[in-house]
């Protein structure tokens, strides 16, 4: 238990909401170890404390906001939010710091550095072995050996104890320096732990990663390397730049929204048409695998949103997924349906959170990026520095040496009987010289001469020691150099990473300025057959009717109009009922132009409309009340058939007209005037008891 558990454990109970401190701790404790409170003591708790509706305010109460505050700041800040300073959230830190701990060069069992870190992370192994498979197909930082999943098929990984790992040279040299690391205390006090890694690496970008803490939410993209350190050498040279995600699955990427970190990114499978009939899968977008890509897929098929023959995968190391189009269907058409109904094609949002100053903070690209630049510098610096506080070191030294063994300084020491006396007989041997030395001589140096040995002393070559005494100069010439011009020297260590990692870490993702949008209606199949049964009153695509047979899409509607005249339309229904009335059922087409020919107790009429739009499921009437619908057509025919009733002395008993004279109107439109005499029919073609040798003359609109 650590110190603070300790000194929480120690305190007393708080007291009641009411008591004083002194008070709660004369009273006796139950079982539970919270004071009681007597039943004479009430009636002035309430007094002191009156009640306040819709207030509840106790030391549970304000135990467990307070606990909960801490919780929520301890997630966030140690467990699943990134530092800005090194990219990499605490179970990945430690992870790196116990493989740097344990680094030999050689590959160590997953299993062993799992235990390892525990040292330093206080909860169980299986975090730990997740993020080691996480780094490893990271591809940067850890490499591995042995079966680490496949990203592109989701297999998972093999037990810790058969694989293995070892840090990458790359984060060798540039994620470590214990000379300049900052260290904390870890969990249980019994080791020490880095507060975050001396990193001259952009990794917040590098590494991407997603995080979900208490009421906050992280999601960085991971980008391109070589174009990341393309980007800080523009910063340093003051240039502009632009970054754009790279995914290591690949795809075609339009991140025209990216908006530098804060939009979004919209990435394609990369689809490749190998003859009329075949399609094949290249390469998937983030997020997806060959197994949910294909669940996907078959899920869009089955709701009739596109037709696919077969559809089989082939992946290994590379991605390969066969997908056969059925007869009819052109494989053109098949990719445009897989963009728009599967996840061939994704939105992924970007925002980038991380803890800068002990604070979750909400960063872009650019800024992330300069953060990481400064750094680098900063890093470079101290680094510079303590390296220039070595060579003079050395320098000191081997100048104390050479006068040591060449002036023979070390035979005044002979005849001294007391270790004041050879310090004393050191120091005044180098009075001479002291114009040569870097510094004045300390007590430290001249414990360090004093331990030189004979054989040392004897086999001195003066020669090779000035030798290496010019390189110790040279170096440091060129370390005082590159603190001069810092910025310089930080833009040579850049260039320098890229000639040796770029080729290594090529662009994965694809970048195009657009895709071509897809009209989602456009591309939809025609796999729903939509029919009506008279009988049963029932229409929609799980209707087995004779009556109005309609293909269509998931994306369709129906436009249905009754014999009363009222019509309206509906989503696409399975099996919805409306009775026996049902007069026509269509796709609504706001321009297309119908034909109805309607009688009400007075007269009839002939109009030709257009529904225009509607609202879906509200019913409307494109006839006048208390009339009847003698005839209706989705187009206008060339010529109509009147027939009127029997009625006494009628000398005309039916007519023809053109309907193409009347003007295209709204639904709502009363139309012309076709006879105020009763019509027993209106039809398109003559029918059975039409007498073509009757007296036929044409209606006349007026």
């Amino acid at each position: 238990m650590s110190d603070k558990h300790k000194k929480e454990s120690a305190q007393p109970e708080l007291p009641i909401e009411g008591t004083t401190p002194a008070t709660a701790e004369t009273k006796p404790a139950n079982g539970n170890g919270t004071a009681h409170v007597l039943a004479e003591e009430v009636p002035a708790l309430i007094a002191h404390h009156p009640f306040v509706p819709g207030k509840i305010e106790l030391a549970l109460h304000r135990r467990v906001n307070t606990s909960f505050l801490e919780y929520a700041s301890y997630v966030i800040r140690d467990r699943a939010i990134p530092h800005l300073a090194d990219g990499v959230k605490p179970v990945q830190r430690r992870i790196l710091w116990a493989l740097h701990e344990k680094d030999d060069g050689r590959f160590i069992k997953v299993a062993n550095i799992t235990g390892h870190t525990m040292q330093y992370h206080p909860h169980g192994n299986a975090s730990i072995d997740d993020a080691i498979v996480v780094l490893v197909n990271k591809r940067y930082l850890i490499e591995g050996q042995g079966n680490y999943g496949n990203i592109y098929t989701g297999d998972p990984a093999a037990a810790p104890r058969y694989i293995e790992c070892r840090l990458t040279e790359l984060a060798r040299t540039e994620l470590f320096n214990d000379s300049i690391t900052e260290f904390m205390a870890s969990y249980d006090g019994r080791n020490q732990e880095p507060v975050t890694l001396p990193c001259k690496l952009p990794l917040t970008l590098m590494l991407g990663t997603e995080g979900i803490a208490v009421g906050l939410a992280t999601r960085i993209l991971p980008h391109n390397f070589p174009e990341l350190l393309e980007a800080q050498i523009a910063i340093l040279k003051k240039q502009p730049f632009k970054c754009l995600p790279d995914f290591p699955t690949g795809g075609l990427m339009d991140a025209r929204d990216y908006q530098d970190g804060k939009g979004t990114v919209k990435v394609r499978a990369k689809i490749k048409l190998k003859d009329e009939q075949t399609i094949a899968i290249k390469e998937i977008p983030p997020t997806t695998t060959t197994e949910s890509l294909m669940a996907s897929i078959e899920d869009a098929v089955r709701k009739g949103k596109l037709k696919v023959k077969s559809i089989n995968d082939f992946t290994s190391e590379d991605v390969e997924i066969e997908i056969k189009c059925p007869a009819g269907v052109d494989a053109e058409k098949l990719v445009d349906a897989l963009y728009a109904f599967t996840d061939c094609e994704v939105n992924i949002t970007s925002r980038i959170i991380v803890i800068r100053d002990n604070r979750p903070v909400e960063l872009t690209v650019s800024e992330v990026l300069r953060a990481n630049t400064d750094q680098l510098v900063v890093i470079l610096k101290r680094e510079l520095e303590l390296k220039l506080k070595q060579l003079e070191d050395e320098l000191h030294f081997r100048t104390l040496e050479r006068i040591f063994i060449e002036e023979r300084i070390y035979k005044k020491i002979e005849q001294c009987k007391t270790n004041e006396a050879v310090i004393a007989a050191v120091y005044e041997g180098f009075k001479p010289f002291a114009k040569q030395l870097v510094r004045a001589i300390a007590d430290t140096d001249v414990e360090r001469l004093l331990q030189v040995r004979i054989r040392r002393i004897s086999l001195f070559d003066i020669n090779k020691h000035r030798e290496e005494m010019d390189k110790v100069k040279a170096d440091l010439a060129e370390t005082q150099k590159n603190l001069k011009n810092l910025t310089r020297y930080a833009i040579g260590h850049l260039e320098a990473l890229l000639e040796k990692y770029g080729p290594l870490y090529p662009r994965l993702t694809t970048k195009s300025a657009r895709h071509e949008e897809v009209d989602v209606k456009a591309v939809a199949f025609k796999s729903f057959k939509v029919a009506y049964d008279r009988e049963t009153g029932y229409v929609g695509y799980k209707v087995s009717g004779e009556e109005f047979k309609l293909e269509c899409t998931k994306f369709d509607k129906l436009l249905l109009v009754f014999k009363d005249g009222t019509y309206k339309v509906s989503e696409l229904p399975e099996k919805l009922f409306v009775g026996p009335e049902l007069f026509y059922c269509g796709l609504p087409e706001r321009e297309k132009v119908f034909t109805c020919a309607y009688t009400d107790r007075n007269a009839s009429y002939l109009k030709r409309f257009t529904f225009g739009g509607t609202i879906l499921n509200k019913a409307y009437s494109c006839i006048p009340e208390k009339s009847r619908i003698l005839f209706f057509a989705p187009e206008t025919p060339k010529i109509l058939y009147v027939r009127y009733k029997p009625a006494p002395h009628q000398k005309i008993s039916q007519q023809t007209c053109d309907p193409n004279q009347i003007e295209v109107k709204g639904a709502k439109t009363r139309g012309r005037q076709i006879s105020i005499k009763d019509i027993s029919s209106v039809t398109a073609e003559p029918t059975r008891g039409w007498d073509d040798k009757a007296v036929t003359t044409p209606i006349v609109f007026v």
